[in-house]
């Protein structure tokens, strides 16, 4: 059955994309996420079941959010709206709210649900909570990170993939579009899973060049005509270079590679988070500060949002470009990790164990320990071992 949707965002598109033509009305048309809507599955178990509850689904871009989400509503014959985080606001949650059947189930789908602030979530808090909205949120972020706690533990979280190249496959191949061999693997290999990606580059090429070849494709990729993919390699080598440019005290191309990531469409939060890595992998104790100017950073990216938080980048950035680099701080971090991962959990020497009761204390747990000794507090086999390199005290 139909969903009776009420809304999508509060616009109305003019044209319907291919993807949009094509898109799976139920699990039966679906395509990929065995492990969620497999057989005995939990979406597949809630869908059939018609189980009412509020979830999240975090993955890369288009694998299937969004019509995962229209077929839950449209399983549930619920009221369904659609709203992205990106534009919209308090304003929207209330103009649902007030909108349709107010008994019946009401189900609202945020799209990037890490874009809304802190406040933006503690007002949608209460109506998820009482019912009143049963919420879908979608992100390709960490909800861990981006959602507030009281809000993610009344939320299941999904896991998606990205779309195996035999799911790719069958997704090009519904597009209805003819594509040579060569031509479909080059698209496979370049939309790195994204299904949403890949229809949108066969709709544009055919639009522009009326058929499908591998040259053609690679003119479409070049072209304005599509949008700059966050999963692809474009993401990968902008963020790379810009990273690269900070390590090597060249705030200019920094800056540069900032700007071209946040004009098309790169969430802030994702560069501030790089950042915060690079503070301490590459400057680390040679300035101690960058880590607190990198958090600083961050934190005015999550509360204020674009534009205005672009001028705390361009600070952050300059700031670390020029910064001084150090990076033994994380290289004697990599050495003890290889150490704990090879050898597992060696005995900790007894004058260092916690003496929490009088037995322990009997078989000597913390005796003979001293606060400010120089003797290796490594375990046994690693009692001579250095990660980090020590500077040597100066006689008094």
């Amino acid at each position: 059955m139909t969903p009776r949707v009420i809304s999508f965002g509060w616009y109305t598109v003019p044209m319907e994309p291919l993807a949009s033509k094509i898109r799976p009305k139920n699990l039966k048309e679906f395509i990929g996420q065995e492990h969620l809507v497999g057989k005995d599955k939990p979406l597949r178990v809630a869908i059939e079941t018609k189980h009412l509850f509020s979830f999240i689904l975090w993955g890369p871009p288009g694998v299937g959010k969004t019509t995962l989400a229209r077929i839950y509503a449209r399983a549930l014959n619920a009221e369904y709206y659609e709203l992205s985080a990106v534009s919209a606001g308090k304003d929207d949650i209330k103009k649902i709210l007030n909108t349709g059947n107010l008994l019946g189930p009401r189900i609202l789908f945020l799209d990037e649900i890490h874009r809304f602030n802190k406040s933006q979530q503690d007002f949608l808090l209460p109506y998820v909570e009482s019912g009143k909205l049963t919420l879908i949120g979608a992100t390709t972020e960490n909800p861990s990170f981006e959602v507030i706690p009281a809000l993610l533990s009344r939320c299941r979280v999904f896991v998606l993939e990205e779309f195996s190249e035999k799911d790719m496959r069958t997704i090009i191949k519904r597009t209805g579009a003819v594509l040579a061999q060569d031509a479909r693997d080059w698209l496979i290999t370049m939309t790195l899973g994204d299904a949403r990606q890949a229809i949108a580059m066969i709709e544009n090429t055919l639009g522009l060049y009326k058929k499908i070849t591998i040259e053609t494709l690679k003119q479409t990729l070049q072209s304005k005509f599509l949008r700059y993919d966050k999963k692809g390699s474009e993401h990968y080598d902008t963020i790379s270079a810009f990273i690269k440019s900070m390590r090597a005290s060249q705030p200019d191309a920094a800056l540069y590679y900032m700007a071209r990531m946040l004009e098309s469409g790169e969430d802030p939060k994702f560069i501030a988070r790089r950042m915060v890595v690079f503070a301490s992998e590459d400057i680390g104790m040679a300035q101690p500060t960058a880590l607190v100017v990198a958090n600083a950073v961050f934190e005015a990216c999550r509360t204020m949002g674009m534009p205005e938080c672009g001028i705390n980048l361009a600070h952050g950035v300059t700031y670390l470009s020029r910064a001084p680099k150090d990076r033994s701080s994380y290289d004697a971090y990599v050495l003890a990790r290889e150490d704990a991962r090879t050898f597992g959990n060696l005995p900790i020497p007894l004058s260092i164990r916690n003496a929490t009761t009088k037995l322990l204390k009997e078989i000597d747990y913390g005796k003979g320990y001293e606060k400010y000794t120089e003797k290796s507090l490594l375990p046994e086999k690693f009692k001579n071992k250095t990660y980090f390199p020590q500077q040597k005290k100066k006689k008094e």
